[in-house]
């Protein structure tokens, strides 16, 4: 069986695009499938764009990202590793956003993955750098998270978490028929049933999208809060 991929190419210089360059890499990339069978789905080019931009400003490399994860393709074959990026620090972002997916980059020229993390010092430095930054950015972000919780809280008196059952009016008549089967002698476990028989429907609905049933924990909870 055929292995599936995608192909990237990319010209830095709008004067380049009707010159040997696509050529040049179309053939190569042909010929590395040839040798692989690999099936080339679908080819995405990139005319007259720089190798130090990163994907946001490059049409051709965002559709790509678009189709592998509605196609399930799982590998990208380009001419050369500058293909994807000149600039080191964008194509360790490139390759990462890659990586994270599940899809391999090769360099149909020397066959090497691109995607593999090698030993390389400057690569690994990169890495690490790009790390830190995310776990600064991610700090920050709770942080001011934090604080507007704090602010809300300080003028509201409540902020995370869901509201208290009884907040809505619906929920508010589901509890007063609560309390009226209690006053009949209902016991907990009668009064999830006779919800259950009626129709009431309880705030959750399950994992798989159903609604959830009454159960005497959820009535007793209910009831202590009201208390």
């Amino acid at each position: 069986m055929r292995t599936k991929a995608f192909s990237y190419l990319r010209v830095s210089g709008k004067g380049q695009i009707e010159g040997d360059g696509f050529p040049r890499q179309r053939d190569t990339i042909a010929r590395y499938a040839k040798r692989h069978q690999i099936e080339i789905e679908r080819e995405f080019c990139e005319m007259g764009v720089s190798g130090t931009k990163d994907a946001f400003d490059r049409e051709a490399l965002t559709e790509l990202f678009i189709a592998i994860k509605a196609n399930g393709v799982r590998l990208v074959l380009a001419e050369r590793a500058d293909r994807i990026a000149r600039d080191l620090m964008i194509s360790e972002i490139l390759l990462g956003e890659f990586r994270k997916i599940g899809v391999r980059v090769i360099s149909a020229e020397c066959g090497t993955e691109l995607t593999v993390e090698g030993n390389d010092p400057t690569k690994i430095l990169i890495r690490q750098v790009l790390g830190a930054i995310s776990e600064w950015e991610k700090s920050v972000v709770v942080q001011k998270l934090r604080a507007a919780r704090m602010r809300i809280r300080k003028t509201d008196g409540r902020c995370e978490g869901r509201k208290p059952y009884g907040f809505t009016e619906y929920e508010k008549s589901v509890i007063a028929k609560m309390l009226a089967f209690r006053l009949e002698g209902l016991s907990l476990s009668d009064i999830a049933n006779r919800l259950n028989l009626e129709g009431v429907k309880p705030r959750t609905i399950n994992r798989l999208g159903i609604q959830a049933k009454w159960h005497t924990t959820t009535v007793q909870r209910i009831l202590k809060n009201t208390q």
